[in-house]
């Protein structure tokens, strides 16, 4: 899409609005961190209200609030741990000169610290997902289907120099995420549905995106299939991932031991999936740059107008 005149960069227009500052959030955390003000701020709560509403009222996901820490257990049952280890912020939750008088060597001494620790959600799937470890779900009681808008903490460990301008890429963000547990015959209709559902999130916004399947190679660690949904930024003339929709079949659910009663005496594991409904802070990113004005004002979009209370324009 064209803007008419030379866009802008998100973060340029947030700071000039006097409503975005990475220096103050420095001072606070270090960099990739962003303090958002005023209607900027409200923008943000509006859009993930937004967001669950629409899965909430209109695709049947029920919203819940999780806690933002998690065990270990939590984060091998998603396949978070290990292979993203490095990625993941760890909360001590251990006494660590006991722990170093009990090892007998340090491989066992890290586990031990791994297996003692305690976690930031890197997405609400983590939560979600998990609630349906170790259980055995009546057949008749799928699919379930969740959603939740939380924080999510992330190291990004080793993309030093990439997007380390404004909020495409954070420590901290926040997500609308949804999860679906459903019966192996359902999982692949469920895909396609779950896709719809994030994509009505950028049409009642009206932003330009487009839709992408990554290659076998791309795949995450425990998904079969991936849709992704990447939003038009104006400024850097090219689309950006917004949400992730994966189809991890029974991956996770062997790995939690989650499992429904297919027939008397005989249990068998659910498929799992997951995507974003969608990132809180990429879409107020989209709706900056592809909303705002010559003057540097940003027009709210009309589906957003009842949740910013009638305010139309943000100066």
């Amino acid at each position: 899409t064209k803007l008419g005149f030379e866009p802008k960069d998100h973060a340029d227009l947030g700071e000039a609005l006097g409503m975005m500052d990475f220096e103050t959030a420095a001072k606070m955390s270090g960099s990739r961190f962003v303090v958002l003000s005023g209607k900027l701020s409200r923008l943000d709560r509006a859009l993930a209200a937004f967001m669950l509403d629409l899965q909430t009222e209109e695709h049947g996901y029920t919203e819940t609030t999780p806690p933002f820490l998690v065990h270990t257990h939590a984060m091998y049952g998603t396949a978070q741990l290990p292979k993203f280890e490095d990625d993941q912020y760890r909360i001590a939750d251990f006494n660590l000169n006991e722990m170093e008088k009990q090892a007998e060597s340090v491989g066992q001494m890290a586990d031990s610290i791994r297996e003692n620790s305690m976690w930031l959600l890197p997405t609400a799937e983590v939560a979600l997902t998990i609630i349906v470890r170790e259980s055995i779900i009546d057949a008749d009681y799928l699919p379930r289907r969740f959603t939740a808008h939380t924080p999510c903490f992330r190291r990004e460990a080793g993309s030093a120099g990439r997007d380390t301008k404004g909020m495409i890429r954070q420590h901290q963000f926040n997500k609308v995420e949804l999860v679906s547990i459903v019966k192996p015959e359902d999982s692949e209709a469920e895909h396609k549905r779950m896709l719809g559902d994030a994509e009505e999130v950028l049409k009642h916004l009206e932003l330009p995106y487009r839709v992408v399947e990554l290659c076998t190679g791309d795949l995450g660690f425990g998904a079969r299939r991936t849709f992704d949904i990447e939003v038009w930024l104006p400024s850097q003339e090219t689309y950006r991932e917004i949400s992730s929709i994966s189809n991890c079949g029974d991956f996770q659910a062997r790995r939690m031991n989650a499992r429904y009663k297919f027939a008397e005496k005989d249990n068998r594991f659910v498929h799992t999936l997951n995507g974003s409904g969608l990132a809180v802070g990429r879409t107020l990113v989209a709706v900056l740059e592809n909303y705002q004005n010559k003057d540097g004002s940003i027009t709210v979009p009309k589906a957003l107008v009842p949740y910013m209370g009638g305010v139309t324009e943000i100066a």
